[in-house]
């Protein structure tokens, strides 16, 4: 496998909402990967545990940027804002690679490497429970049947290959994030994930899946929800029509 350039700027997303008992942790994991170049950003929708605080102490210890937003906007939103952000900046600031993964342990940051290695040769990488090798740990039945049936759903109206087009787990080369219109980007929950890589895909960039073992958050609770499936069905179809 080829190895990711050490002079590659790096930038991983981190929305948060509610996670003071994973993000020290977890920041601590992902700086001790001894990636160079490396930073972060973490968006907090001001979350009544202090997570936003704990995030500013980590970024006296780390480079890492804390956002602070209003209020609870929804995962969508988050990374926009995020990725508004890192591409506003000067050419000589902007990362050549950015990663995007949840803030509990669901994502496992010692995959990050691997997903950098497959971003050598692909535009986007998507960390997939469903490709050959990949997994999910821990998880309800009810949840695994709306995962698959959701995913399923996805490719069949979008027609398109992947086989985890909700991971929240991805690499895109910044190029991605500069050609889809981040302006024209309408999911609030996860979603967000599909539109994403329907987008890329349009555009005719290099897709791969990678496998990872996703397992159910450490502490916390989920915010997955009603509302957040319903989104995810009628904006798979609005995506389709437009075309």
């Amino acid at each position: 496998m080829r190895m990711q350039r050490n002079d590659s700027h790096i930038y991983v997303i981190i929305p948060t909402y509610n996670e003071r008992e994973n993000i020290t942790s977890l920041v601590e994991k992902i700086f001790d990967l001894g990636l160079p170049n490396l930073e972060m950003m973490i968006v907090d929708d001001n979350s009544p545990d202090g997570t936003g605080r704990i995030a500013e102490a980590l970024a006296r210890q780390y480079p890492i940027q804390v956002i602070h937003r209003e209020k609870k906007e929804g995962l969508g939103t988050a990374y926009t804002t995020a990725f508004k952000e890192i591409l506003a900046r000067n050419p000589e600031q902007k990362p050549e690679y950015i990663v995007q993964m949840d803030a509990d342990f669901s994502h496992d940051p010692a995959m990050i490497p691997a997903l950098l290695n497959a971003s050598e040769a692909h535009d986007v990488v998507i960390g997939s429970r469903y490709t050959p090798g990949g997994k999910i740990e821990n998880w309800e039945y009810t949840r695994r049947v709306l995962s698959k049936w959701g995913n399923w759903y996805a490719r069949a109206i979008l027609r398109v290959p992947y086989r985890d087009m909700t991971s929240g787990f991805k690499c895109y080369r910044t190029e991605v994030l500069h050609t889809i219109d981040l302006n024209s980007l309408s999911s609030v929950g996860y979603n967000f994930q599909i539109e994403t890589v329907y987008k890329a895909h349009t555009k005719g960039f290099r897709i791969r899946e990678i496998p990872i073992t996703f397992t159910e958050r450490r502490a916390g609770v989920s915010k997955m929800n009603i509302p957040i499936i319903l989104e995810s069905f009628w904006k798979v179809l609005a995506l389709r029509l437009k075309e």
